[in-house]
Parts: structure tokens; C-alpha cells; sequence
């Protein structure tokens, strides 16, 4: 795989990284202030901590546990295509710019948050499947940022989109033409992770940005969905894939250690999750906050902060996985945990 770049190619690609890895030392550290992705994503910029928290929240539907954690910023989910055409939606059926949508973004930002839109997700159609090419796909992508007045763009890529070679290089070369239009706008990839790090075709994706000058900022990781043989402590699954995926962002960035961290977030699925056996306890939310602040990860998430309640007794399996935890918890705690 072409995974393998230069120093300063790194720090090139990773832009929001630049200050801190380029006048760092070789040790990682730097006497200039980080331009660090959880600064840009609305971080108070507390000398504690440089990691933000910024869960996943329904572009379309208010929720009472949106603001628990106090979020310094907010991904917006999902912008899909309707299945065939290259045209920007909110879950694939609501216009980008509908005025209901742009009422819940001023809302979410009324405390200083910025809100990220995440293109792509576990259904539907990604735009880079549905658009003829690299400039159409910009300007869907342009389109969706500008109707929320964004300057940061999550590409949520998993499943047959994240395997299918033409599309992968499409978006690159359409975020590639979108940044050279926006200089400031910020690019992270949510991509799925296990505990030996990411797989074969995420690092392909990371590789086709590299190819195409994408400047990314973050590499978030989606700790979850590890399969049914990986019973044991979930807080400890997600340390590992980020110790492993750590090692595999320095050598496709080529970039320092520090700077790795910086360029990484991390994302559970707060709960029960629809994988037999996993279970996100509030106890796994604390130690995944102590070690992104320890390591300096950018951010961390979760999904999602509708989900951030306890079931009501007559609920159902699956009401579980789409409107409250399954756990025992207090209304708001997870995102608490991550705020901490």
C-alpha cells in the first residue's frame, strides 16, 4: 500500500497539525501554540486539556441531551444522497437547506460550538456513489457546508462504500478541489477500527487523500462493532485499536507521535450496542476520556447524544439502539463522562 510519506508531506496533509509538528522537535514537542484539530473544532483551549468533546447529534430532531458535556462542537448526522442523484439531503429525504435544519444549527451554536457535517454513515447512498464526478461532488459537498454554514466536513465511510475503490478516489479528488476553494475548511475521516488498528481499506482511503493533497485533520476512530468473539472490557478494545491505529497514522502521515494523537479522535457507541455482547458502560466512557486527554487526542464522540438515557421499562430491543442506552444511567451522563 502507498501509505508512506515524508515528514513534511505530513505535515503538509496534516494541516491543522502544521504549527505543532512542523516547528516541533523530533520528540514531538513544540514551543508554539498547537493549531491542534480540537482547537479549530471549538475547544476552550484549557491548559488541562486540548481534547474536545463533540458527539453525534440528529441534524433534524432536538434533544434534550444535546448539550450534556457541554460540546465544543457538534457532528451533524448524516448528508447522503436520495440513492441516484447528486444532490445533498439529510438522511437521504430532507433538503439540505430546510429551514428547520437551519433553525436547530443556530440553536446548537448559541453556545459557541461549531457544528461539523458528516457526510456518508452506516446507510444509504454516500454522494460519491451517486455523483458523475469530482466537481459535481464538491459542489454537493459545498452545498450541504454552506446551507449549514460550516467550515468542517466528517466523512463517515464504512461498509461497501469504504470497499468501493472508484468512489473512494472520486471523493478525494472532490475534497481535494473543495479545500482549494475553501483554505480554512476542515476534513476528518470516521472510519471503522478493531483492536489490531485499521483495516486493509481504510488505509487505502488514508492513501487516496495523501495521493490526491487532501489536507486532513483528524482520523476518527469508530471504537465499536469488533464482532461477537470480543466479549470482554469495551473501554479496553478501544484503547487498543488506538494504540494500534496510532502506530499506523505516524507512518501514513509520517508524522511525530504527538502529532499523531493530535490527529486522531474517538468515537463509542454509548450502551448497549447492536453487536452481541458489547456493552459502553459509563465506567469505559470515563477511561476513554482519561487516556484522549493523557494522549492529546483531538476529540472524542459518541453515538449519540439522543441515546444519552436510560430505556424506559416497557421499552424494546430496538429502542435501545436508536432512542436510549439499555444501561442504568442518569439522563445526559455519558456526555458528561466525555465533557469531563
Amino acid at each position: 500500500m502507498r501509505v508512506h510519506r515524508t515528514a513534511a508531506a505530513g505535515c503538509a496533509l496534516l494541516f491543522a497539525l502544521a504549527t505543532a509538528g512542523c516547528a516541533g522537535q523530533d520528540d514531538g514537542t513544540t514551543d508554539a501554540a498547537p493549531a491542534s484539530p480540537s482547537a479549530s473544532s471549538g475547544s476552550s483551549g484549557s491548559s488541562a486539556s486540548t481534547t474536545a468533546y463533540a458527539p453525534y447529534v440528529s441534524a433534524t430532531t432536538a434533544s434534550d441531551t444535546d448539550s450534556a458535556g457541554s460540546p465544543t462542537a457538534y457532528n451533524l448526522a448524516f448528508v447522503i444522497s436520495s440513492g441516484d442523484d447528486c444532490v445533498p439531503r439529510w438522511n437521504g429525504v430532507q433538503d439540505i437547506d430546510d429551514a428547520s435544519v437551519a433553525s436547530r444549527v443556530e440553536k446548537l451554536t448559541e453556545s459557541g460550538a461549531t457544528v461539523r457535517l458528516s457526510f456518508g454513515g452506516a446507510s444509504g447512498t454516500e454522494l460519491a456513489a451517486a455523483c458523475d464526478s469530482a466537481s459535481a461532488l464538491a459542489a454537493a459537498y459545498g452545498a450541504a457546508l454552506d446551507a449549514a454554514g460550516s467550515t468542517q466536513a466528517d466523512f463517515d465511510i464504512e461498509g461497501d462504500a469504504l470497499t468501493d475503490a472508484e468512489s473512494v478516489a472520486l471523493r478525494s479528488e472532490a475534497i481535494a478541489l473543495l479545500q482549494e476553494e475553501r483554505s480554512g475548511l476542515e476534513v476528518s475521516f470516521t472510519l471503522p477500527v478493531m483492536p489490531s488498528g485499521l483495516d486493509t481499506d481504510g488505509l487505502a482511503l488514508l492513501a487516496s487523500a495523501n495521493d490526491h493533497g487532501v489536507r486532513v485533520a483528524t482520523v476518527n476512530l469508530m471504537t465499536m462493532n469488533y464482532g461477537e468473539s470480543y466479549t470482554d472490557d469495551m473501554g479496553d478494545y478501544a484503547l487498543t485499536s488506538a494504540k494500534a491505529a496510532h502506530t499506523q497514522l505516524r507512518k501514513v502521515f509520517g508524522t511525530s507521535d504527538a502529532d499523531a494523537w493530535r490527529g486522531m479522535a474517538l468515537t463509542s457507541m454509548l450502551g448497549v450496542n447492536d453487536v452481541a455482547g458489547e456493552t459502553f458502560t459509563l465506567a469505559d466512557a470515563a477511561e476513554v476520556r482519561a487516556f484522549a486527554e493523557e494522549k492529546g487526542v483531538a476529540w472524542v464522540s459518541m453515538w449519540a447524544a439522543f441515546r444519552d438515557k436510560q430505556c424506559a421499562e416497557d421499552a424494546s430491543a430496538t429502542d435501545a439502539l436508536t432512542t436510549c442506552s439499555g444501561v442504568a444511567q442518569e439522563d445526559g451522563a455519558f456526555g458528561t463522562a466525555f465533557g469531563a
